[in-house]
């Protein structure tokens, strides 16, 4: 099942932040931006540190790809 990171990006540019402001403010890796900017999967702990850095929630920043599901379903 995939996951989306759009809604991060949106925010991030409502923020007037880019990338690397939300590494260095969340604490995460490059390898850990590298993956949620190929939306693939990372773990929890990282998501909830971009969440206390940008204050919102994980429904905020990401979403099931429900395009992807419906794939996997057929």
């Amino acid at each position: 099942m995939g996951i989306s990171y759009k809604k991060l990006w949106k925010l991030l540019i409502d923020k007037n932040m880019k990338k690397g402001d939300l590494q260095r403010a969340a604490g995460i890796s490059t390898s850990s931006m590298a993956k949620l900017s190929k939306g693939e999967n990372v773990h929890t702990d990282i998501l909830v540190r971009i969440c206390k850095a940008l204050e919102c929630d994980t429904g905020d920043i990401m979403e099931i790809d429900k395009e992807d599901m419906q794939e996997e379903l057929c």
